[in-house]
């Protein structure tokens, strides 16, 4: 067998699973630390209390005030009520969780990073004043967007890009594979998951050739994932092989609220003129090579054209999220392609959770609000907050065709269960539910009107919509928006609608565990 071959087999074979490889893996090491840690923590708060019996008075006012601090901040209002149940519970532990939450202690330089980051670079990428008057005043909403969106970060929004739907993660890994190919200056790519297996392998095999042929290669991966898919110097292996690799905010054996921030984000960049944004990640499930809860039902999109620099720009700015500002104009200022044949605009953008906005949640609810037809969503996960419940039953009861494709087979139970807490109130406003019978669906997708989709990584839960570094791209009367509605009727007729009697004769266990686990779901 050729040793580059041989290489690529050795980083990208599958990890063998079992009993013993979990028992000395660091997930488990790093776990058991951490739960020593909680456990020091408790057992020095029972001694100090039986002790010192002036805690007990203390706790009651330190209490107090946290909930004092919790009614005037500005947190969504099921996060205000599972503290204050935490609370009530455990008055002096659950108010100091409160309290360290909030504080977020030893990682406020973290969040002061992303903010000069994204400070420095709001002006890297400049609007095209004739695109945004183009729209400024045809009634879709899509300039107001990009004014909000332009308060957060640096969106513009583009034409001259051509953007291809993928119905299925197969469809995008075999484009990705044509595309990498013709890498010439750079590939960037930013994944939740890699995963070690056929996927990644026929990947890593493209990029262990372009950067020997001199094409910089940087691949970024969540840290929290890692501990479970990769070996845990696998960056050094890719470094060995020309690959510059990062994994984001990898796990410790120290307590910290920061592992609650987790880089969800999904992107591929080709030399600033091909990106690919979506739901798919970087492993077997996703392409449905393995099975896993059934079919994988999955989408992406491929953009080409000057919109592609825009995810350029938000994997630097994570890439660079210790304060290097020097990478910026090097790959920023490459030559731009334009398709001038291209329908319609686009405007990727991101969302962090170390800033004041929401602007996942605000884009999806501004498609809710100025929807006059149809919203047709596709989403793994169903925990909504009041807000975007709410913008789901106005626009049902308004008469707008509001349709949810939900998964069949669910991967986590327990948020299965919290979905389905959430269908009679969706019903009764008129919101259609729907349940993919072959499997589990882990695309995002809106569509509506047939002239505006997003597809990108942000689900519809607490983790995406406030605890996730997340990214999609939003498209306005571009061609393949036909071709989104068009999957989506096709993926309909693999549903089963869910029915009054479906949710009335829900099996007990999901109905108790969903109403248990509702207490706590903004924490989820």
């Amino acid at each position: 067998m050729d040793e580059r071959i041989e290489d690529v087999v050795r980083l990208a074979k599958p990890v063998k699973k079992g009993i013993v490889r979990l028992l000395f893996s660091r997930f488990f090491i790093i776990g058991i630390l951490l739960v020593l840690q909680v456990a020091i923590m408790v057992m020095a708060y029972l001694y100090f209390t039986e002790k010192l019996p002036v805690l007990l008075h203390l706790q009651v006012i330190f209490s107090f005030v946290m909930i004092i601090y919790l009614f005037n901040s500005s947190m969504d209002s099921s996060a205000k009520l599972t503290w204050m149940l935490i609370i009530a519970i455990l008055p002096l532990p659950g108010a100091a969780m409160l309290w360290w939450t909030q504080a977020n202690i030893g990682h406020r330089m973290e969040t002061e990073l992303v903010k000069r980051q994204v400070d420095s670079t709001k002006s890297m990428l400049e609007q095209d004043e004739n695109v945004i008057r183009e729209i400024e005043h045809d009634g879709s909403g899509t300039d107001d967007i990009s004014k909000y969106l332009n308060h957060t970060g640096c969106f513009p929004v583009y034409n001259k890009t051509q953007v291809t739907y993928f119905p299925l993660g197969e469809n995008k890994f075999e484009a990705m594979l044509t595309e990498l190919e013709k890498a010439e200056k750079y590939i960037f790519m930013e994944y939740f998951i890699i995963e070690e297996g056929y996927m990644w392998g026929r990947l890593l095999d493209v990029l262990i050739r372009k950067a020997a042929e001199g094409v910089e290669v940087r691949v970024m991966y969540d840290g929290m994932c890692e501990m479970s898919t990769l070996p845990a110097d696998y960056w050094k292996l890719l470094e060995s092989k020309g690959i510059h690799a990062k994994a984001f905010s990898p796990i410790k054996p120290v307590v910290s609220s920061h592992y609650n921030y987790r880089d969800h984000r999904k992107i591929l960049v080709i030399d600033g003129k091909t990106a690919f944004n979506g739901g798919v990640n970087l492993a077997d499930e996703y392409i449905n090579h393995i099975e896993r809860f059934g079919h994988w039902k999955d989408t992406a999109v491929m953009l080409k054209g000057p919109a592609a620099r825009s995810f350029t720009l938000m994997f630097l700015q994570q890439w660079n999220l210790k304060g290097d500002m020097a990478d910026y104009d090097k790959w920023l200022t490459l030559p731009v392609y334009e398709d001038k044949d291209a329908k319609g605009y686009v405007i990727p953008y991101c969302d962090t959770p170390l800033d004041k906005y929401k602007a996942g949640e605000a884009v999806y609810m501004d498609i809710l609000y100025r929807a006059t037809d149809y919203v047709h969503i596709m989403t793994p996960y169903l925990i909504l907050d009041g807000e975007l419940e709410t913008a789901l039953c106005f626009a049902a009861q308004r008469g707008v065709d509001v349709k949810l494709i939900l998964p069949g087979i669910p991967d986590k139970k327990l948020a299965y269960s919290l979905a389905k807490t959430h269908y009679k109130a969706l019903h009764d406003a008129g919101v259609k539910i729907y349940e993919y019978t072959p499997g589990f669906v882990h695309a995002k997708v809106f569509v509506s009107d047939d002239i505006k989709a997003v597809v990108g990584t942000i689900n519809l839960d607490y983790r995406s919509l406030y605890h996730h570094f997340e990214c999609a791209t939003y498209m306005y009367k571009t061609d393949c928006i036909r071709e989104i509605e068009k999957d989506y009727r096709d993926t309909l007729e693999k549903c089963k609608e869910v029915s009054a009697d479906d949710i009335k004769y829900e099996k007990v266990s999901y109905k108790v565990m969903g109403r248990l686990m509702k207490m706590i779901s903004p924490l989820m």
